[in-house]
């Protein structure tokens, strides 16, 4: 076998081995995720994700595929990314700390019962987690996405969705699959 052959297998066996445990693991915090979602939405809230780098994308792929479609026409669910607006990101990092560039956005914009969706796959990241608590003490639902062993979001959000696997191409991938299930969830929702 080639090395080009052998890292395809490789890296779909390590895809199967993550898509397992996700599949052991999370069926119960998955459906607490849906639930919390449909909750907040059907009494008028907003979904709010938000991460940095890969997660950041995630954040933005999401809340499109609620606000536009995911595989269905149908009405506009209200779902925000925090990780997009250059001009909002740029005036809190250097005005207030890069630290705070979410827990910002989600003090102006979040109102009790929206529901705040941090992705992080170490658990770890300031903002992300500065920003769900802001969330929780404002009567927000902070809710996670993370891998390895939760990290600082143990405790802070619930439902907390824990990939438990350690490499982080991994997570991402096992967090946009988890993404594209609640979409589905909350469209059919609306059927």
């Amino acid at each position: 076998m080639t090395q080009t052959g052998q890292l395809f297998q490789d890296e779909i066996e390590r895809h199967a081995h993550a898509l397992k445990a996700v599949r052991d693991h999370l069926a119960v915090p998955f459906q607490a995720l849906v639930a919390v979602c449909q909750k907040s939405l059907s009494n008028g809230g907003k979904l709010f994700f938000f991460g940095n780098g890969g997660s950041a994308a995630d954040a933005q792929h999401l809340a499109t595929e609620l606000t536009i479609r995911y595989k269905r026409n149908r009405k506009a669910i209200a779902a925000l990314s925090l990780s997009t607006d250059t001009s909002a990101l740029t005036a809190c990092a250097n005005d207030f700390g890069f630290e705070q560039v979410f827990s910002r956005q989600i003090e102006a914009l979040a109102r009790p019962g929206d529901v705040a969706i941090g992705i992080t796959t170490s658990g770890n990241s300031p903002n992300v987690t500065l920003a769900l608590k802001t969330a929780k003490a404002m009567g927000c639902v902070a809710v996670g996405l993370s891998g390895r062993d939760g990290g600082a979001l143990k405790g802070l959000a619930d439902p907390l969705l824990i990939v438990p696997v350690e490499e982080t191409a991994r997570i991402q991938e096992m967090h946009i699959l988890l993404g594209h299930m609640l979409c589905e969830a909350l469209e059919r929702a609306q059927s």
